[in-house]
């Protein structure tokens, strides 16, 4: 009987290219594009069934932190660990250091699946049958990868040639071919040797840190001095940032996969997509009789085979053929289809600019541990926020040297310090905290607490704060607090 697989999965990239509603803040694994879930729940979902997988490692960056732990809370999830990386390393350092972490806590025979966070997938007994497939192999030594049945010629994806049949719908991996052109692409999928690499592995712990220290020792003992000087903050493991800065940047693919002579190839003709771009949006969603896949405030006339996305302002689109047109808060997108993977070029553009940097960065809406708020409006000396505080919780007790603030509840119950005085506040009510005074917000309710925040003042940039007392993280009290 083969050991319980333990799910490392891969959620710390800051991909643009799903711009405007992907930022740095925002990556698109936890946009929710197909669905009512995000990419990131979706991959959590799909590794849920106990009796084969146990509770997922989840390797992240500091900026994602409060978005994996939140949204893994909405599906009551239970996550065994998440690792902060300090800096960016690419997949190899992410791969040894989930190795590491399921070696020392299950066991070196513990099967370890890595998953990127962003991809769509269909689980269903093909996909179910494949990763079987893929456990077999690996118990064995193998370092499996899962290559996608090609159904286009794509120039996006790298390609797995497959080489000697293992059995049970594996084979030796025969090489990996870079993204090809479109020539070259149509070339491969008429020898129908040939599958898009997925980005998916499955072997055993001590497999894949053997493999690492003959093939790519200096990825490995940089991360192993990280796991081993890593230190936990709350719900989170901070890796030592000297010793992983240390970790060559590198894929997993370059350090690894092309040099062992142990790869192995799961041929796979499950549903699949990574989800790179608006076109793959498009295709992956159910259209209209029109070819168009239209979500939130839109309206389309004689248009056809269009995406148009928008859950802020109303968009309406006349005339238009094979186009995206996707509006966040604070940007609107508008190109052809056939042109989407080319964004990250505009998004250079926009983040070559000062005057629009922001715009790549920035999302309206960041998560923190009490719940978060979204950037409505932005003006001379003022601004206006929507604030949401989870039931139970609370801000850090502080102030603010630049800024007056105005709080209306629009929802549940608000709990506000204002020096040693405390306000409970309902619906429809306000408050006014004036600057430099110490205040906290907190919700003793049990539904989530809503509130509309106008700044004013000549300075309102995030930097203008004093932390008396940072209890953000924690629940509210039994009796209401009247001071510091």
């Amino acid at each position: 009987m083969l050991p319980k697989i333990i799910p490392a999965i891969m959620a710390g990239g800051r991909g643009t290219r799903l711009w405007p509603l992907s930022r740095a803040t925002a990556a698109k694994q936890f946009l929710k594009l197909i669905g009512e879930e995000t990419l990131f729940q979706d991959t959590l979902k799909r590794v849920s069934d106990a009796k084969v997988y146990g509770a997922p490692l989840v390797i992240t960056n500091e900026e994602f932190r409060f978005l994996v732990a939140e949204q893994a809370r909405e599906l009551g999830v239970t996550l065994s660990s998440i690792v902060l990386e300090p800096v960016p390393r690419n997949t190899a350092a992410a791969v040894a250091v989930a190795a590491r972490i399921v070696a020392d806590r299950f066991g070196e025979d513990a099967l370890l699946l890595v998953l990127p966070s962003d991809h769509a997938i269909t689980v269903d007994d093909t996909y179910k049958k494949c990763v079987r497939s893929a456990c077999v192999a690996a118990a064995e030594g193998k370092l499996v990868t899962f290559g996608i049945q090609p159904t286009w010629p794509a120039t996006g994806y790298g390609y797995i040639e497959r080489g000697t049949y293992l059995g049970k719908d594996v084979h030796a991996v025969q090489c990996f071919v870079e993204k090809p052109s479109l020539e070259k692409a149509a070339a491969l999928l008429e020898t129908g040797n040939y599958y898009w690499n997925s980005g998916m592995f499955l072997f055993q712990a001590a497999s894949i840190i053997a493999e690492l220290e003959e093939h790519a020792p200096d990825v490995l003992s940089a991360v192993h001095a990280a796991v081993r000087g890593s230190t936990v903050d709350a719900d989170f493991i901070r890796l030592a940032p000297e010793s992983f800065s240390q970790a060559p940047s590198i894929s997993i693919d370059y350090a690894l996969m092309e040099k062992t002579a142990n790869a192995a190839v799961v041929c796979s003709d499950f549903a699949w997509s990574d989800l790179g771009s608006w076109d793959a949006v498009w295709k992956n969603e159910e259209q209209n009789a029109d070819g168009n896949v239209l979500k939130g405030n839109v309206t389309a006339c004689n248009t056809k085979n269009s995406l148009v996305l928008s859950h802020t302002a109303h968009l309406a689109v006349q005339g238009m053929d094979g186009v995206a047109v996707i509006a966040s808060e604070d940007a609107v997108f508008v190109g052809r289809l056939e042109e989407a993977h080319e964004i990250g070029n505009l998004v250079k553009r926009l983040a070559a600019d000062e005057n629009t940097a922001r715009l790549t960065e920035l999302h309206p809406t960041l998560i923190r541990p009490w719940g978060g708020y979204t950037t409505m409006l932005n003006g001379d000396r003022f601004q206006v926020r929507r604030l949401f505080v989870r039931p139970g919780k609370m801000l850090s007790l502080h102030k603010h040297f630049h800024r007056s603030e105005h709080w209306i509840c629009v929802k549940g119950t608000a709990e506000v310090t204002i020096e040693d005085r405390v306000t409970i506040l309902h619906e429809n009510q306000s408050i006014y905290i004036p600057e430099g005074a110490i205040h906290r917000l907190g919700n003793p309710g049990k539904i989530m607490l809503e509130l509309v925040e106008i700044q004013t003042g000549a300075y309102l940039g995030e930097d203008d704060i004093i932390r008396v007392a940072d209890e953000s993280r924690n629940e509210m009290p039994d009796s209401r607090r009247t001071g510091p």
